[in-house]
């Protein structure tokens, strides 16, 4: 598993029972974020798929869209004093004529849910600056019993968390429930930036018919990165915030939550559900 776990001295304690050995714990590091060589954003996140990371961040910032805007991404040598490479600052190269923002002022600080940015304001920055609004045509369908059974399969995929049981999922789906990709970090956020900075990279976006599928809670943040990507339908497992409500039903996204077995609440875009009864 490279750096994305570490072992760690540990006492355990089983029915009284008292001894030492060794534990198996997800890494948790630091990914600064440079944009043409200048830094942008810092967040915490478990090693591995860092190009992705970033390329998602900066399609949730609306700064990207596709793939022929981004010229590179690489790690920064010498990012230590001693010239060393740390493996934790990457540096994103636009294309020639893309525009770069300017991050000496306030950059989009709605995209976090701590960021103290709420309401209107939020919802109005996402619809102004996504570069895929939603646009499932025909609309996606989705059965109940599809995305019943996603969870499982979500946790079935979950690598690391079998070994550490601190990871964070999301996956992609189609509508017909086929899995296109499952990432696994300590910030459920960076899952989803990694999910679509690989689609970013592989020409995929906007994701028109894919359902996402996080682990624990949606809130507005996960829901705004799912709209930045053009993903019709969010579905989580537990609770959505009212902010991710709000910006489900402006923007047109289904928004599903307490997915658990059969049972399952829909908050905005019922019209994909395809629900046996009226309501």
């Amino acid at each position: 598993m490279g750096r994305v776990t570490e072992r760690r001295r540990t006492i355990r304690v089983r029915d009284g029972a008292v001894s030492a050995r060794p534990d198996t714990l997800v890494a948790e590091e630091p990914l600064e974020i440079r944009l043409n060589g200048r830094p942008l954003a810092i967040t915490m996140r478990t090693p591995g798929d860092d190009f992705a990371l970033a390329a998602g961040f900066l399609v949730s910032e609306g700064v990207i869209g596709s793939a022929d805007e981004v010229r590179s991404i690489v790690y920064c040598a010498g990012a230590k004093d001693d010239g060393s490479n740390t493996y934790n600052v990457v540096d994103v190269q636009l294309a020639p004529g893309v525009p770069v923002p300017d991050i000496t002022l306030e950059r989009n600080v709605y995209t976090t849910s701590s960021c103290g940015l709420c309401g209107k304001a939020s919802l109005d920055a996402v619809r102004t600056t996504t570069r895929h609004p939603i646009a499932d045509t025909p609309p996606v369908r989705v059965a109940p019993e599809l995305l019943s059974g996603l969870p499982d399969r979500l946790r079935a995929a979950q690598r690391v968390f079998d070994r550490t049981g601190g990871l964070h999922a999301a996956a992609l789906f189609t509508e017909d429930g086929e899995l296109l990709d499952v990432r696994e970090d300590v910030g459920r956020h960076n899952a989803v930036d990694k999910l679509v900075g690989r689609a970013l990279r592989e020409g995929l976006l906007p994701l028109s018919r894919a359902i996402l599928l996080v682990s624990g809670r949606a809130s507005f943040e996960l829901a705004q990165k799912a709209v930045m990507a053009g993903v019709p339908v969010l579905a989580a497992v537990s609770a959505p915030s009212s902010l991710a409500v709000d910006l489900a039903a402006e923007t047109g996204l289904t928004l599903v939550g307490f997915l658990r077995g059969p049972d399952m609440n829909v908050y905005a875009g019922e019209e994909r559900i395809a629900l046996r009864t009226g309501v």
